[in-house]
């Protein structure tokens, strides 16, 4: 079972996560995970107005410009936002788990999806890493 963050924690992840993805407050966030009600209210209560998660965006389009993972399956939730992700997009991953199997797995999965990862910062909760990809579609077609 998942501790519970204090308020702070998930503060530093929400800053690190803007940080490092840099969006604008008009850019489309999409987040997933199990923690994606959280965040998107801390976004929205910051002033980007273009905020959903899976759940709450009718339909399913590459139109967002930044996903952020959250929660105890990043795999899964990476499998979640990447329908609703731009050829051109950034994407911040929180890897909650001290497992060094569970980063490789993300990371390997980032690089199938067409990411580069830029960074990895830790934080309270676990590491972030952020990735770019530019020109995805162009590379799905090229396959």
């Amino acid at each position: 079972m998942a501790e519970p963050c204090c308020a702070s924690d998930q503060d530093q992840v929400v800053d690190t996560m803007i940080a490092l993805t840099r969006p604008s407050s008009l850019d489309g966030v999409i987040i997933a995970g199990s923690d994606s009600m959280e965040y998107y209210l801390s976004l929205r209560r910051r002033g980007f107005s273009r905020v959903a998660t899976p759940a709450t965006c009718p339909i399913v389009r590459r139109q967002h410009a930044v996903g952020l993972v959250t929660g105890q399956n990043p795999m899964a939730a990476l499998a979640q936002a990447s329908p609703f992700l731009r050829a051109n997009s950034a994407i911040a991953v929180l890897i909650v788990s001290r497992k060094g199997d569970i980063s490789m797995k993300v990371r390997h999965k980032l690089q199938q999806m067409g990411f580069r990862i830029e960074a990895g910062v830790r934080c309270h909760r676990g590491l972030v890493l952020s990735a770019y990809r530019q020109g995805f579609s162009q590379m799905e077609q090229a396959a």
